[in-house]
């Protein structure tokens, strides 16, 4: 979910303005402030934990590795046999395999065979790799003496017995599973999955594959939300599209928020005659923290709280509702996750294209790389005009690149903030 850049402001202050316009800064805060991480836990085998947040530390009971082994193919020996400026010639007394339980006699002025992942014996503090060595039938040729812990995996030097090998807030994912995997967890603690409702507000929406009549669009929103939500953490209740009528609106609303711990809308937010929603909140007995962000697209975002969800009312323009879901409402989903992690990718690019603007609100416009300057930073070039609904253009794009709110005016070669997909 990608991170909020430090330059996403509207005037560098916290709060709202004159038109009470809320900075981006401070509408992320409020919703953020919104959420505490839920409560409830689950007992998951590993396996069954994939993709989840863990609830709790992880401790090893073991240290890694759990024993001395070799780092790769070669002999161990025992540098202290190697008289004089060599070379030697070793005679080799066994064979050790990785997952031996029995380690092979090694008398004085042996090696042994060793295998990569093998426990290195103990009177041996050294392996030499199979490429340095000659073999001279049941013994090796060595020509260079190894240095004392030479390819050898220290017992312990991963991680110490009782160390925290994972923090609570981390998502399971391939590297976290296969370190609780190292250290023999079989099950964890996860938190419960987070409960997200949405529903897509719209007398003209309607469902892909049925006929459009005049004045009708397809719901896309829908779908980009079914695919924001599509995570082991998140359980989402899709309630479909409503029709723009308070009472079917306020229905909807109350289902969603008896159930749900986020609510999230998209249309009928601002302030046309069709846009119901933020009188449908109160009359629910919600209460508003944010209705409107200095941001382009997603300019009339409201958000609050109905009954013991929080309530986040996207605009119903496509691109305004990847915006407002990507830079707040995945934020608020963070928190109530519990979720710990670095922020997502951020990058800095080279404009590839001229922008006179009015300031005041920051921009993020879909972009696409074109190609990289002479620093090394890619290019990115943006569609002009209107954007909000450009459904199409941001299929297309390879990210969004961030207009300050205080700059009238981009010429090519600027250096902007970008946030890849």
């Amino acid at each position: 979910m990608t991170a909020l850049p430090t330059e996403v402001r509207s005037g560098g202050e916290r709060g709202c303005d004159a038109d009470g316009l809320v900075s981006l800064d401070e509408a992320v805060a409020r919703g953020v402030g919104l959420a505490a991480p839920v409560a409830g836990t689950e007992t998951l085998p590993l396996a069954a934990a994939i993709g989840r947040v863990l609830a709790a530390d992880v401790t090893s009971p073991l240290p890694l590795p759990p024993f001395d082994n070799a780092a790769m193919d070669g002999y161990a020996l025992a540098s202290a046999d190697l008289a004089g400026d060599g070379p030697w010639l070793l005679p080799v007394a066994g064979r050790v395999p990785a997952g031996a339980a029995a380690l092979p006699a090694r008398p004085a002025g042996a090696a042994l065979r060793i295998l990569t992942g093998a426990p290195v014996p103990a009177d041996c503090d050294a392996v030499i790799m199979q490429e340095h060595v000659a073999r001279r039938g049941d013994a090796i040729l060595v020509d260079r003496r190894p240095k004392p812990g030479q390819n050898i995996r220290r017992r312990g030097e991963d991680l110490q017995q009782g160390a925290t090998i994972l923090a609570a807030g981390r998502v399971i994912g391939a590297r976290e599973a296969a370190a609780l995997a190292a250290v023999g967890a079989a099950e964890v603690a996860a938190r419960r999955r987070i409960r997200i409702a949405f529903f897509c507000s719209g007398d003209e929406l309607v469902a892909p594959g049925a006929p459009l009549a005049p004045g009708q669009i397809y719901n896309s929103n829908r779908y980009a939300l079914l695919a924001a939500l599509a995570r082991p953490w998140i359980e989402a209740r899709d309630l479909g599209a409503v029709r723009d009528d308070p009472g079917a609106l306020g229905a909807a609303l109350r289902e969603a928020a008896g159930w749900a711990d986020l609510v999230v809308t998209t249309g009928g937010v601002s302030v046309g005659e069709e846009d119901h929603l933020p009188r449908v909140v109160t009359e629910a007995g919600g209460a508003l923290a944010v209705v409107k962000v200095a941001i382009k697209p997603g300019k009339p975002l409201t958000l609050g709280r109905v009954g013991g969800a929080i309530y986040l009312g996207l605009p119903g323009n496509p691109v305004a509702v990847h915006v407002g879901w990507s830079l707040i409402g995945a934020r608020i989903a963070d928190r109530l996750a519990g979720l710990v992690r670095p922020e997502a990718a951020e990058t800095q690019v080279a404009a590839g294209f001229e922008l006179r603007r009015r300031p005041g609100r920051a921009e993020l416009r879909p972009a696409r790389v074109t190609g990289m300057d002479a620093a090394g930073r890619s290019i990115v070039s943006i569609l002009p005009g209107a954007f909000s609904a450009r459904i199409a253009e941001l299929a297309a794009a390879d990210g969004l690149v961030v207009i300050p709110a205080d700059r009238a005016e981009v010429r090519p070669g600027a250096v902007l903030r970008f946030l890849p997909f």
